[in-house]
């Protein structure tokens, strides 16, 4: 894991994958790139970690694959979310928008709060 993906949540990096593939299917370089792009530079996730959670992903049914042409020509294995993929996603989105609301109220809190 790079220094720049420590700063992901462990767990989170299926979840943003799943995010992105719910925008457009697109292939494994081009997903490394929209989190980057997306998150204005804060997150930069290599191949090493996305490859591993792209099969995961796949295994699971929540993504399928297809080799397709890029843009420039060449062959890559495009990523799609499933139907199973997109509950999945809400589901993740739902756990984790209450999480980080809860984390959020406690570095809020003041003395005396309960």
């Amino acid at each position: 894991m790079s220094a720049e993906e420590q700063g992901l949540v462990q767990g989170t990096l299926d979840m943003l994958i799943l995010k992105t593939l719910a925008l457009e299917p697109m292939h494994g370089y081009g997903i490394g790139v929209r989190l980057t792009q997306i998150s204005r530079g804060v997150f930069n996730v290599n191949a090493g970690s996305l490859f591993p959670a792209f099969r995961r992903l796949e295994r699971a049914g929540l993504v399928k694959a297809e080799w397709r042409a890029t843009e420039n020509n060449r062959r890559a294995k495009y990523y799609a979310l499933t139907t199973r993929g997109r509950t999945a996603l809400r589901a993740q989105t739902a756990q984790w928008e209450t999480r980080t609301g809860a984390i959020s109220r406690i570095l809020k809190a003041r003395p005396g709060e309960v």
